[in-house]
């Protein structure tokens, strides 16, 4: 390339940045797609910082649960094989006794009605509409179900139709807890000879067959006393509002 050629083209690229530099008709659609290439980059760029994150994130999440799956499916070996030396214990001693619980978790589908927090309609298999089962919350008692056209449906604890056994106290008082369709439990039928104080824990006490002994409903705010029995209100543990899966007692022994 001779040197008048290549002074000619260095006199053009002068011109030529000098007029972007000066020039807005030039300058503006030139910023505009440069503005619109960063934008594009930036987009890019976040949305593989995302899919980055997100990735290594689910993986780690994902591992979690397999660790605490595995966790709970090492525990459940672990009770089934208690369940087994208990029953083979009982077989030996020649007793008609025997255990052999079975819990399934279930998904609930809808409320039963708008506005009415405490009727939930389940998806259950394999379920018999004949019977009444227990409702859980992980250790909390979340209420019963019964069956409504033949369809489950979910009794939450606060409804006036959800009712158990249970037990208060070291005491361990009976009584029978009942929803108020209010914030809080009743629990009737308690003894008056016995101890029952504000502050004490309620429990299943599993003699209904509809709970194991022992699931936690809540703790006791008031006492009364009326026609030979005493009375407790009883403020409850489990208060989701948004419940999406519960686990259902089909069997207590």
């Amino acid at each position: 390339m001779n040197k008048g050629l290549t002074n000619f083209i260095a006199v053009l690229i002068v011109l030529f940045l000098s007029a972007i530099y000066y020039s807005d008709t030039i300058q503006s659609p030139l910023i505009s797609v440069l503005n619109s290439i960063k934008s594009t980059y930036h987009n890019i760029s976040e949305s593989i910082d995302e899919t980055v994150y997100t990735h290594f994130f689910q993986s780690k999440h994902i591992q979690e649960l397999e660790e605490k799956l595995e966790q709970y499916e090492n525990n459940h070996l672990v009770m089934q094989q208690l369940a087994s030396e208990l029953n083979d214990l009982f077989y030996e001693n020649n007793s008609i006794l025997k255990t052999n619980p079975s819990v399934t978790l279930v998904r609930t589908i809808s409320y039963q009605k708008f506005g009415n927090l405490n009727r939930i309609w389940l998806e259950i298999n394999d379920y018999n509409a004949s019977k009444i089962y227990g409702l859980a919350y992980k250790e909390l008692v979340a209420g019963i179900v019964i069956a409504d056209n033949e369809k489950p449906l979910g009794i939450l604890n606060r409804d006036i139709m959800s009712t158990y056994a249970v037990i208060i106290g070291s005491a361990s008082a009976p009584g029978i807890a009942q929803g108020t369709n209010k914030e809080n439990l009743i629990v009737k039928f308690i003894p008056s000879w016995m101890n029952i104080q504000v502050g004490d824990e309620v429990k299943t006490s599993g003699l209904d067959k509809l709970f194991f002994k022992g699931l936690k409903v809540g703790r006791v705010l008031s006492c009364s006393k009326a026609q030979g029995y005493q009375s407790a209100i009883v403020e409850p543990y489990y208060k989701a509002n948004n419940p999406n899966y519960f686990h259902i007692i089909k069997r207590v022994k």
